[in-house]
């Protein structure tokens, strides 16, 4: 026997019967949705704020039949209330390292904005110091970069300037020519010092004492020291030589003049008491010399009582003296093997030192004159 399968048919069943689709109440269709509201009739919109216009609510047939539920209140019909607003202008200003809307950055920190602008502060600061501190070595790059030329031009200018300060007492032509032999003499000290390795200043002139020129040192031991302490009397004496010897081929009274007072200079240089060249010399030899020299000093110092040079002379070499006494005497290993000159290192020290004081005065007495171009050199 054939089961039948029930026929797809027209007549509604008893899910679909009802009213008809246009007056069915959706909230009874769709209960799961609550959905009544939207079937209670009141398609009137919402009351306009207080403040505008009144608009009359749209009116129509209520169509919902009497099978309709009472229509419920669902949130989504509750109506907002009115809220009175403000009248008070709300400020636009942000405050420095706040919030647009009012509220600090970081609320863990407090000031955090005082604190971000002192850093920021500080930064710069900072950063002006390094830029102030980074022009400052390109300065000094340039400084160091000229400083070959900036010797040549304290050498230049305190020469003239000494030259100027001679010209008072022997004239223009003496003098520019006295400092030349000053030069040479000077000279002498600074190519024995680079024999010995050690870099030394460019010639510096002070009026009425002469040249002076700086090192580190004098040399490893006493033996250098004497080398480069004689090196400037030898190479002043050639240099006054040589002016004498042109003198005497020309006949010029002032050349012969010049060439007296290179060899003077060079021989009161001599003397065996530091700073003077001979005192350098003396250390090589026997230190004891010094005190010879220093009574020498003070015995021309009592001669010339007038001399403001001898006089600072004297005091600059008691205090030389002594100190370098005192370091001998303290039997150190360095001031001992300082000191230490083999024997035949000392003769030739003292063979130079004695023939020097000896070629000198010969050659002072040979080109000792009077006068010269109006100036008297007899008190010399």
């Amino acid at each position: 026997m054939t089961e039948r399968q029930p026929a797809l048919s027209s007549v509604p069943s008893p899910i679909l019967a009802g009213p008809p689709p246009s007056h069915r109440p959706l909230g009874n269709a769709y209960c799961c949705c609550h959905n009544g509201g939207m079937d209670s009739g009141d398609l009137s919109l919402p009351p306009p704020p207080a403040s505008g216009p009144s608009i009359a609510p749209a009116s129509g047939p209520s169509i919902a039949p009497a099978s309709v539920p009472a229509a419920r209140s669902y949130p989504s019909q509750t109506r907002p209330a009115t809220v009175a607003r403000a009248t008070t202008p709300v400020s636009t200003h942000i405050p420095a390292g706040g919030n647009p809307f009012g509220e600090p950055r970081d609320r863990r920190s407090g000031g955090s904005g005082s604190v971000r602008n002192l850093r920021k502060r500080i930064g710069g600061a900072f950063a002006g110091l390094i830029a102030l501190l980074a022009k400052f070595g390109v300065a000094l790059k340039a400084l160091l970069v000229a400083l070959p030329n900036l010797k040549l031009l304290v050498t230049a200018g305190t020469a003239l300037v000494s030259i100027a300060a001679y010209s008072l007492f022997f004239g223009w032509w003496f003098a520019a020519g006295f400092v030349v032999l000053l030069f040479v003499h000077e000279m002498g000290h600074v190519i024995a010092l680079r024999r010995e390795g050690i870099k030394a200043s460019a010639p510096m002139f002070i009026p009425f004492m002469g040249a002076v020129i700086t090192a580190r040192s004098l040399g490893d031991n006493a033996l250098a020291e004497a080398r480069v302490g004689l090196a400037g009397p030898i190479l002043g004496s050639l240099g006054a030589g040589a002016v004498a010897l042109v003198g005497e081929l020309t006949g010029s009274s002032l050349l012969i003049a010049l060439a007296y007072f290179g060899f003077f200079i060079n021989l009161f240089n001599l003397l065996p008491v530091v700073p003077l060249d001979g005192g350098r010399a003396a250390a090589a030899m026997t230190p004891w010399m010094w005190f010879l020299g220093f009574g020498v000093l003070v015995a021309l110092a009592f001669l010339n009582p007038g001399n403001p040079i001898l006089l600072i002379i004297v005091i600059f070499a008691g205090f030389q003296t002594y100190h370098r006494w005192k370091q001998r005497k303290s039997h150190s290993l360095a001031q001992a093997a300082y000191y230490r000159v083999a024997p035949r290192h000392r003769l030739i020290v003292g063979t130079v030192y004695v023939g020097l004081i000896a070629l000198l005065v010969l050659g002072m007495s040979e080109t000792h004159i009077l006068t010269s171009g109006g100036h008297s050199f007899g008190s010399i």
